[in-house]
């Protein structure tokens, strides 16, 4: 036993899952369609990245080989031998729904096996006994949006009604959830942070998985930014944890990201905050250097999946998957003898495919330590395998749900 670290990139599917006609994702693949547009050209940008999509460190790991298990192909632009050093996995996801909960808590060792509720796709989407009684808890003017829509540009569209009014922008999308946009001084955060508190007691009834405050600041449509004191407020997963299991049996969880929020801050013992890969990056290097025996630093690197799946923005994909990949020999270094890295996916957001939602997909699983001996660990029928890997390295008892691979 010594320390481990979950890593997660969030979005990053390497090809559809087994169930993925179900979702009418069928042929969705994050990681194939990014690679093959840069080796057409079509992510170049100027001034910045061109040519191949380059991945070094991660192909070392098992990328290329995980994507070509996961979908039959290679990534266009990867070799077919590389020279391996860690034990790679590609993971089918057993629990209902491509949402971010879901994945993360099957990750965690707990599938989900219910059904979210989902707002409609018609205007308004929301219940009107829901908005009302939203309104009337809070003394709020009332609430605009009320749609699926890009939390980006329902800003750009509404932001100046909303400063102008006080209404609060209210909208969903494919996911189980209700977000909830306000500017950080005209309405002001904390006032925003209560609201979407009482949202989630409201929402409850209807089974949503989150309600999520979406903070932003500037004075008009040009200059309108969403900032980083973004907060889910998650309901509960329904057994324990990984998470909870290392903290009753004493150990350290440092969350860095949104990792708290995503279980309901069950299961964390240090919760770190940061704005961006970069900076989640430079918290995760910190937290390794806390870490003791026994601990766990869990990470979600979450620009890959809120700045550039959902947004369909291939280019800016490809380029914050080769800054992750030239910084990983960072994390590496960290590591210690006993240590166990993991990096994995919670879902799919395929950047080239139709709508903004995420896409239900295989996600890659790779493993790395000094001690580690590189192959293969096969294809996972469940993201739970990752929890009980760590379980199993962690010494602690094993879950109800998934086995080691390790």
């Amino acid at each position: 036993m010594a320390r481990a670290f979950l890593f997660v990139l969030d979005s990053f599917g390497i090809g559809g899952a087994p169930d993925a006609a179900l979702f009418n994702d069928e042929n969705s693949n994050t990681l194939g369609h990014i690679a093959l547009a840069c080796q057409k050209g079509e992510a170049n940008v100027e001034g910045g990245r061109s040519g191949p999509l380059a991945m070094p460190n991660m192909e070392q790991l098992g990328l290329g080989l995980a994507a070509k298990s996961a979908c039959g192909e290679w990534p266009a632009g990867f070799s077919t031998n590389p020279e391996l050093k860690g034990i790679w996995c590609n993971a089918a996801e057993v629990s209902k729904g491509k949402d971010t909960p879901s994945g993360h808590w099957e990750i965690a060792g707990v599938p989900v096996s219910f059904d979210w509720g989902y707002f409609p796709r018609e205007i308004p989407c929301f219940p009107k006994e829901l908005t009302d009684r939203l309104i009337e808890s809070c003394n709020l003017t009332g609430i605009i949006g009320n749609r699926h829509a890009s939390g980006t540009q329902i800003i750009v569209e509404l932001g100046e009604e909303h400063i102008s009014t006080g209404k609060l922008i209210c909208y969903t999308s494919a996911d189980s959830v209700l977000q909830i946009a306000a500017h950080e001084t005209h309405f002001g955060l904390e006032r925003l942070l209560n609201v979407c508190q009482t949202a989630r007691e409201l929402v409850d009834p209807y089974n949503i998985g989150r309600v999520i405050a979406r903070p932003f600041i500037g004075e008009n449509a040009e200059n309108f930014e969403r900032t980083g004191n973004r907060r889910d407020y998650s309901v509960p997963p329904p057994q324990p944890t990984l998470l909870d299991r290392l903290k009753s049996n004493g150990r350290q969880v440092i969350a860095i990201g949104k990792i708290s929020d995503i279980y309901a801050h069950q299961g964390t013992t240090d919760v770190r905050k940061a704005n961006g890969n970069a900076a989640l990056f430079d918290a995760t290097l910190n937290a390794m250097d806390d870490a003791h025996e026994g601990d766990l630093v869990f990470t979600n690197f979450v620009d890959f999946d809120m700045l550039y799946g959902h947004r369909r923005d291939i280019a800016g994909y490809a380029t914050a998957l080769e800054y992750f990949d030239k910084r990983l020999p960072q994390l590496i270094n960290k590591l210690k003898t006993g240590d166990l890295m993991i990096l994995t996916a919670d879902h799919g957001c395929d950047p080239s495919w139709p709508g903004t939602d995420h896409t239900r997909e295989q996600v890659p699983v790779l493993a790395f330590g000094p001690d580690l001996s590189p192959g293969s660990g096969g294809s996972l029928a469940t993201f739970a395998d990752i929890g009980e890997t760590i379980a199993k390295h962690l010494d602690i008892a094993a879950g109800p749900h998934g086995a080691p691979f390790i």
